[in-house]
């Protein structure tokens, strides 16, 4: 068995488990790319099905910091297929909501922080300015929005405002790789 830092114990049975579903949704997502790469077409003609796929590809690859899907990919194929504008907003929505994962580790790691060197400084910036830099982090490709979704936790961010400034940055990130993929493929 193995300790957290919160002192819960966690058996290898457990963490298997954890892993099994991480690459279980990793291969779902990749499977749900591919499908929408390879019936581009139809997809066209049945946006009902594209854009519920759109949404739960990005959710995935999102959520995932260990395991991340392929949300960037989903996004430019489906732009070939479906309007590059409603993924956009779809593909941002449902990033949006698997960056909440980060938020709520915050949300419950604060004693684990607060302790860093800088945290105060953060802590102050994400205070006065959380949703624009959530949302320039969001919309900016960069490895850095899973931590600022974990200090937006640790400062007690409205939940709100938190899921729109994200959703707002990711749908012009995710918009830009829909519209090119549109224009290549």
């Amino acid at each position: 068995m193995a300790t957290l830092a919160n002192g819960q114990q966690v058996t290898s049975k457990k963490r298997w488990w954890e892993s099994a579903g991480r690459v279980l949704a990793f291969l779902i997502a990749v499977g749900i790319t591919v499908g929408i790469a390879i019936e581009r077409d139809r997809i066209e003609q049945l946006p009902v099905y594209g854009y519920p796929a759109v949404f739960l590809v990005s959710l995935l690859g999102n959520a995932s910091v260990i395991v991340p899907a392929p949300s960037f990919a989903i996004a430019f194929v489906a732009g070939s297929a479906l309007n590059p504008i409603g993924v956009g907003i779809v593909a941002g929505l449902g990033a949006a909501i698997g960056e909440m994962t980060g938020y709520l580790a915050g949300l419950s790691g604060k004693g684990i922080v607060d302790k860093r060197r800088g945290y105060h400084w953060v802590q102050r910036s994400m205070q006065r300015s959380g949703a624009l830099i959530i949302f320039v982090l969001g919309a900016v490709p960069n490895f850095l929005f899973d931590i600022g979704g974990i200090i937006a936790g640790t400062v007690r961010m409205p939940v709100w405002q938190f899921l729109l400034a994200a959703w707002l940055g990711k749908s012009i990130r995710l918009g830009v790789v829909a519209l090119t993929g549109s224009l290549w493929l």
